[in-house]
């Protein structure tokens, strides 16, 4: 046999297990057996995660929901129409805003550009609607700039989302200009074209895929958002999704599957577009442009934006727990008083992460070596499903969970507003992150030591238990981290699903921000804040951001 003009000498098949030819039919070797095994054990993790979409599309045929008539009442055309319209525009001023800051920070000579290139991320540490509180807190009547009217409305929502989720667009661009190669830039110079020149017609066509990848993630986060449209008083379609939970059960089922659908399709797309090969690394750093007398005016636009994203709403959040309040005897009214109030809801935040993280990596750990180890037809179709119910709203995965516990048979039934069926809830939505990261870790062990193990007689528990284990750990634990961080900022699914008296920090900052206890929400924001800020730095932006990027960068 030859391969081309090579002659190919294909390597003996290794002789099966002496166990194997004394059981006959290979079919039946433990082997089969255990790839047999592990096949069904991945088909279940499938059927686990597909369980919200195939429910609720389930209970919408049980109960004769009509998706067309549904969607065409004023009640739900209105609020659809506005979720569409404020997630459009909110994804291309991201697109614009992110796209713009990374080129700026990026190709050009601003002033503070390394600062800066770590600073324009950091708004991914505020969860949006601790983001719209501190803007309610800082503007009207009472505020920290009284002058200013509250951002209520379409305006309101679209600005402040828009100042919340550039960072998606931002990040995906960064990383695909460390690809771009400079050599089609210095043609077009050469040419005689200036640097804004080059920049438009020569550097951004490059980056159009990123920019629209990152453009998707953006759409499909405005549209599933209900704490932030609801804080600023803009009627969207999940808003009328958690109205009508209780009252019409069908028409929030349906609503609910047709949610699912459109988040789906969206992430399809967003795969799609992000799916372009990045291509070798350049040789020679990128140029970096001289700005020269507009230098100074463009530094302000990055300075502007951390100002607006990430620096006001802390400064806020800090004025509102130092000022205090005039409340006594409710939560928090100022410095001197007890936080024992926050005790709590840091405990039962803290502890359902870390519940949520640990069983949400216990169960795509299997699906993950399977994937890596053995891939096939079933295992793609499973990570697609794990992968496509990240995209769903936490809203519609809470939903379809609370229908199933209302009416479900034996023991079942006392499943409802209990804290196992509010980790289930975390583990199906935040599934997706601990199995990238349980996959990468699995495909890091190299697979000699796999073979050697079992050169020396080692079985396959032994194996995994001895080998590979001890190196998958560090990358399990990254997977259960962004878990964790995910569960720390979820808002709509714990207000559905959480056992009565249970808070969370979110669920506490939420509901003290309906009221108006302005310096509540300061100090308990604050104490979130901190805790998503450690873990973002380390699991999200270190990697891409940190010290060993910026010296990979400037090599």
């Amino acid at each position: 046999m030859t391969d081309g003009l090579v002659p190919v000498v294909r390597p003996e098949e290794p002789a099966p297990p002496a166990g194997a030819r004394r059981r006959g039919r290979p079919g039946r070797t433990p082997v089969a057996w255990r790839h047999r095994a592990g096949t069904v054990l991945v088909a279940l993790v499938g059927v686990f995660f597909a369980f919200p979409a195939l429910y609720l599309a389930w209970e919408s045929t049980r109960l004769g929901g009509d998706l067309v008539a549904v969607v065409a009442t004023p009640a739900v055309l209105g609020p659809l129409a506005a979720s569409l319209l404020l997630a459009s525009t909110c994804a291309v001023a991201a697109m614009v805003l992110g796209t713009g800051l990374a080129v700026l920070v990026t190709r050009t000579d601003v002033h503070g550009r390394g600062a800066l290139r770590v600073a324009l991320a950091l708004p991914l540490v505020i969860p949006s609607f601790v983001g719209a509180t501190a803007w309610l807190a800082a503007t009207g009547p009472g505020g920290l700039v009284p002058f200013l009217p509250r951002p209520e409305g379409f305006w309101g929502a679209a600005v402040v989302l828009t100042l919340l989720t550039y960072p998606y667009v931002y990040l995906v661009v960064l990383a695909r200009l460390r690809l771009v190669s400079r050599n089609h830039e210095e043609a077009a110079r050469l040419l005689g074209a200036g640097p804004f020149r080059t920049v438009l017609t020569v550097l951004v066509p490059q980056l159009r895929a990123a920019t629209a990848a990152g453009g998707l993630l953006v759409f499909l986060y405005v549209l599933s958002d209900f704490g932030a449209v609801a804080l600023l008083r803009y009627d969207t379609i999940t808003r009328a999704l958690y109205a009508s939970r209780l009252l019409d059960r069908t028409t929030s089922v349906t609503l609910g599957l047709f949610l699912a659908v459109l988040a789906v399709l969206v992430a399809l797309a967003a795969r799609s577009a992000a799916a372009a090969p990045p291509g070798p690394r350049p040789a020679r750093p990128a140029a970096v442009v001289r700005l020269g007398r507009l230098r100074a005016p463009l530094s302000l636009v990055p300075v502007t934006v951390v100002g607006l994203a990430l620096v006001a709403p802390v400064v806020v959040l800090a004025w509102w727990a130092l000022r205090g309040s005039a409340t006594t005897g409710v939560g928090y009214s100022g410095p001197g008083d007890s936080l024992a109030f926050l005790v709590a809801p840091a405990l039962g935040s803290v502890g359902v992460s870390v519940a949520a993280a640990v069983a949400a990596v216990l169960v795509v750990l299997p699906l993950a070596v399977a994937s890596v180890r053995r891939p096939s037809a079933t295992t793609r179709a499973v990570v697609a499903v794990v992968t496509s119910v990240f995209a769903l709203p936490g809203l519609v995965v809470a939903l379809a969970l609370v229908f199933f516990a209302l009416q479900a048979p034996g023991p079942l039934s006392g499943l409802y507003q209990t804290f196992p069926l509010l980790v289930l809830g975390y583990v199906l939505h935040f599934g997706a992150q601990a199995l990238r990261a349980s996959q990468t870790a699995v495909a890091a062990v190299p697979g000699r030591l796999g073979e050697a193990a079992r050169t020396l007689g080692a079985g396959p528990a032994r194996r995994f238990l001895t080998v590979d284990l001890p190196l998958v750990v560090p990358g399990l634990v990254a997977g259960a981290g962004l878990v964790l961080l995910s569960t720390l900022k979820e808002l709509p699914a714990t207000a559905l699903l959480a056992p009565t008296g249970f808070e969370t920090l979110a669920t506490r900052i939420f509901f003290a921000a309906q009221d108006g206890f302005f310096a509540e929400v300061g100090v308990t924001s604050l104490v979130l804040l901190a805790m998503s800020a450690v873990l973002t730095w380390l699991l999200v932006l270190r990697p891409e951001l940190g010290p060993s990027r910026r010296a990979t960068d400037d090599a």
